[in-house]
């Protein structure tokens, strides 16, 4: 309720899990969302089917994935060859914030999947669904507020940092 700070009880039940996937356009911020209830490949196939039925013909398709095992079976490897206008990109292994689909998947956490009391798979599913549906009434693209090499900078600092307390750790233990 507005006004009431958000809160969550130790003991708070699920009542089921879903899978979502999620295609981000990151040029308008709109999103292209589906539950499933498993997360494999066959899935994943159907997904990329509502892709392509989403977007213009004539149109290149970069999709920037994880390394998760769905995305590199033998199934969809075959799909993506016989569409040569679909281009892959995979993010590093533990760098999906690299992603900028990760970032819709914080949003819809916070705002929306965290603070719901879901009372069955469907129920979550249709907040899910609902919350990509009201976004893409006025999406909006996510936009880095750092250069790369601000980014670069801070990543640089935080290892020294932690370099630092390793070597003195290493040192206090008497390694």
């Amino acid at each position: 309720m507005p006004g009431t700070p958000e809160r969550r009880a130790h003991d708070d039940t699920r009542h089921g899990t879903t899978s979502l996937f999620a295609a981000l356009n990151t040029a308008t911020g709109e999103v292209i969302g589906k539950c499933y209830q498993r997360h494999r490949a066959r899935e994943f196939k159907k997904f990329l089917v509502e892709i392509e039925a989403n977007v213009p013909d004539g149109l290149d398709v970069h999709i920037i994935m994880d390394n998760y095992a769905t995305h590199k079976t033998a199934a969809i490897r075959n799909w993506l060859a016989r569409r040569p206008h679909w281009h892959v990109h995979c993010t590093p292994t533990s760098a999906s914030w690299l992603n900028m689909v990760e970032r819709f998947f914080a949003e819809i956490t916070d705002k929306q999947i965290k603070r719901g009391a879901h009372k069955s798979v469907i129920a979550l599913r249709r907040a899910i669904t609902d919350y990509i549906d009201q976004r893409n009434e006025d999406p909006k693209p996510f936009k880095w507020v750092r250069t790369a090499d601000q980014i670069l900078g801070a990543v640089k600092r935080f290892c020294e940092r932690l370099e630092g307390t390793v070597i003195k750790r290493t040192q206090e233990s008497g390694h």
